[in-house]
């Protein structure tokens, strides 16, 4: 049972509800735009309401199996790692998914259902900020990279458990990685800007 958990959560945050959401529409994500699949390409390409719509269900894919580890395995004396370790999985799933050769997204809306499970707060304060930033710079990336980058943060400061805040940490090292070449376009002025992509 504490294997199939990471296991099943792998397996659904592979699911590319992006590239899934693009096709049923006419138009392959990974060709077009930034060419990820997350929901802020699906935005850019295919318009607010899709990308709104694949924004919750790459949430949901983090958030339902993080979840139900945590009732199921609630008596478990293993019932805390297992369920951590069931949500990190979920971000791997969706940023290396089996389903498209272990090249997928950046991770952050799966990793918002995973931390809106585990501190609501968290999440509300680091939203918080990358509204503000994403307002401000006008770079999705910016706001992504230090919501996420802060998160281990704020669940510390808020009493988390140290397996918790550790699994934090793994995956806001992971979203800045998979975040490496936003990270260099930004060094070199060219990123692009939610400002002009919206207008």
């Amino acid at each position: 049972m504490h294997i199939i958990f990471p296991l099943a959560a792998y397996l659904l945050g592979s699911i590319p509800f992006g590239l899934v959401i693009g096709r049923m529409a006419g138009i392959d994500v990974r060709k077009e735009g930034s060419r990820n699949i997350g929901a802020t390409n699906v935005s850019r390409v295919l318009g607010k309401k899709l990308g709104f719509i694949t924004l919750v269900c790459d949430c949901l894919k983090g958030f339902v199996p993080t979840y139900l580890a945590a009732v199921v395995l609630a008596e478990s004396g293993s019932s805390e790692l297992v369920t951590a370790m069931t949500g990190l999985m979920a971000v791997v799933g969706h940023m290396f998914p089996v389903y498209l050769g272990f090249r997928g997204g950046k991770g952050v809306a799966t990793g918002l259902g995973v931390f809106l499970f585990f501190s609501p707060a968290a999440i509300g304060i680091s939203l918080l900020i990358f509204v503000v930033l994403v307002a401000v710079t006008g770079f999705v990336s910016v706001g992504s990279l230090l919501a996420s980058g802060l998160i281990p943060v704020w669940l510390y400061l808020l009493g988390a458990s140290k397996v918790t805040v550790g699994v934090a940490v793994v995956i806001a090292l992971l979203i800045w990685l998979k975040h490496h070449q936003n990270i260099a376009r930004l060094l070199r002025g060219e990123e692009k800007t939610w400002k002009k992509s919206a207008g």
